[in-house]
């Protein structure tokens, strides 16, 4: 075969997952399918042939351009332009010239919507389905069916282009709404982006500033005025779907007082079934992940972070099409902590859909401005948050400990406690040789009570001398540890040296309701509205997105070596926080 023709072999099966009859002209029935796809077909003399002419319902729509594995797609739109408008007179179709067009070379795809205003290229992961084309097709006014009209007012694209005035204050009594001004540029700069049809574009928004609000706000006006057929609002940990799914519900409609979820159907996907009838799709990246690859997600992978989860996989694993899942499920993609859901294995999910991404962030990095595009489109960081009041700033106290700075050495014949990770099992260990340790392993492979106990002491024996002197209870404190076995002992010692009972201090991990615990769901509510716990200890359930104003104190407990992920955890204070302990370097 010629690498044309094995480009076409490729062609092929792509439109064949998406639903697409492939034939060739001898054998051809354009309505054997809803959509059937042509080889080879003679278009009018001085035309050629269109590598596939496509009908849908009967009706010709558009071509597709094949070209061999490794050409450049980008300057071939003229070529297939060109074969758009060579269509016989005498043959049925949707509007001359055919409205959509695509170049393949079965690796790299390349469409262009001609019912947009000032039509241009994209790349898609694959063909659409034919019902797509027919809803699309349906927006073309009854009058510009085969007259050759420019533009359809009906496209979302259009639609962005006329959008109504964005309300700013709505309601009355405790049901009250108003923008901040930073939420009403972030959501009046994201719809020129998308009115100027930029595919991305990224909003930095610093923690505790609104950002969950804002793209309510946004995916409202979105699905109501722009069209918007399903939106994908992705996290990166169970928790956070289920506290999006809260504000969504919570959310009342600047123009009718309904409430979103009154309004629109919104799904928290917990399992693989997407709900076809849902306009707000929330959910895990790696939950979208495993169904994308057909495959289940065990329930904890859920409540983890992205960060754990991918080092599991040694290498990426490539996203092939799913036909279960086609690539016009989303027009909208939303991703919180944009910063983390970049790299290799998530990153496949973003660039899966044929929708506009939208990154949401408190704290980018270079990559995040290249990943969108440097689209960003608006800057809000902490320092004007709480110059404008809505954050509060932070005082750090930093305790030094001889065994975090420098590590420690056990000498020889000294009896160490052993616990296995999986059974928790402790056995007696009598060392044959001098074992010596460094910081970073502190908490890790080694766990040194004493060194706990020593930070928890100053905080006992300090908050309210050097903090909080009018206070007479200590304010609700967050504590990061390393891991679930850490943050056991930590809770452990809390309780021992403050000599408070269970409910002082609870551990708040993704384990916590293992064997029949209260669930970290309950746990958070607790924290966040009652008296008790005054403490949590958690890993990385609490590190990003969880809103918990009343938190005041927050204290590092592990090392951070990544900015924007420190500057994350930093956040669940800076809502109402006062002091930040730092116990590491």
């Amino acid at each position: 075969m010629t690498p044309e023709q094995k480009a076409r072999v490729s062609i092929d099966a792509l439109l064949q997952q998406a639903g697409w009859h492939v034939c060739d002209v001898s054998s051809a029935n354009i309505h054997a399918a809803a959509g059937v796809a042509i080889r080879e077909f003679p278009l009018n003399s001085g035309f050629g042939f269109a590598d596939y002419l496509l009908y849908v319902n009967g009706k010709a729509c558009g071509v597709i351009e094949a070209k061999k594995e490794g050409a450049t797609l980008t300057g071939v739109e003229l070529q297939s332009g060109r074969y758009a408008q060579g269509l016989p007179t005498a043959l049925p179709a949707w509007r001359r010239p055919l409205p959509f067009v695509w170049e393949s070379t079965g690796i790299e795809t390349h469409f262009t919507n001609g019912l947009d205003p000032e039509p241009r290229a994209r790349a898609v992961f694959a063909f659409f389905r034919p019902e797509l084309l027919v809803q699309w097709l349906a927006l073309l006014p009854p009058a510009a069916a085969g007259q050759g009209v420019s533009e359809a007012p009906g496209t979302f694209l259009a639609r962005m282009r006329s959008m109504p005035q964005l309300v700013t204050q709505w309601g009355s009594g405790g049901a009250s709404y108003q923008l901040w001004p930073a939420q009403i540029g972030a959501i009046t700069n994201l719809e020129k982006s998308l009115a100027a049809n930029k595919p991305k574009a990224l909003i930095q928004m610093a923690t505790g500033s609104g950002k969950t609000f804002t793209s309510i706000g946004f995916i409202y006006r979105l699905i109501k005025f722009g069209g918007a057929r399903r939106v994908l609002f992705l996290v990166d940990r169970g928790n956070l779907a289920r506290q999006t799914k809260k504000e969504f519900d919570a959310y009342a409609s600047p123009y009718n007082n309904y409430k979103f979820g009154e309004e629109y159907i919104v799904q928290h996907l917990q399992g693989n079934q997407l709900d076809t009838s849902a306009r707000v799709v929330i959910c895990t990246i790696q939950r979208m992940f495993s169904m994308l690859k057909g495959r289940e997600l065990a329930e904890e992978a859920d409540e983890e972070s992205t960060e754990k989860i991918e080092t599991l996989f040694k290498d990426p694993e490539p996203i092939g099409y799913n036909p279960a899942i086609p690539i016009e499920s989303f027009d909208i993609v939303v991703t919180d902590e944009a910063h983390r859901s970049i790299y290799n294995l998530w990153r496949q999910v973003l660039e899966y859909f044929d929708a506009y991404l939208i990154g949401l962030t408190a704290t980018p990095n270079k990559q995040t401005f290249g990943f969108f595009n440097q689209n960003l489109v608006m800057e809000y960081g902490h320092a004007q948050a709480v110059a404008d009041g809505v954050n509060v700033n932070y005082d750090v106290y930093r305790i030094k400990t001889e065994v975090s700075e420098q590590g420690a050495k056990v000498d020889k014949g000294f009896w160490l406690e052993t616990q296995d990770k999986a059974t928790r099992r402790k056995t007696a260990w009598q060392l044959d040789d001098d074992f010596e340790y460094q910081p970073e392993e502190l908490d890790r492979a080694v766990q040194t009570p004493d060194q706990i106990r020593t930070v928890v002491r100053t905080l006992r024996d300090r908050w309210q001398a050097d903090m909080f002197p009018a206070r007479t209870e200590l304010p609700k404190t967050l504590i990061f540890a390393k891991d679930d076995n850490h943050a056991e002992k930590i809770v452990e010692i809390l309780r021992e040296e403050f000599g408070r009972g269970n409910e002082f201090a609870q551990k708040i991990t993704y384990r916590s309701a293992q064997g029949g615990g209260t669930s970290p769901e309950q746990l958070i509510k607790d924290f966040r509205t009652g008296y008790y716990p005054r403490v949590a200890v958690t890993v990385d359930m609490i590190a990003t997105g969880t809103d918990i104003k009343p938190v005041e104190i927050v204290v590092f407990m592990r090392s951070v070596k990544s900015r924007s992920f420190f500057e994350q955890m930093k956040g669940r204070g800076v809502r109402g926080a006062w002091a930040m302990w730092k116990t590491t370097c």
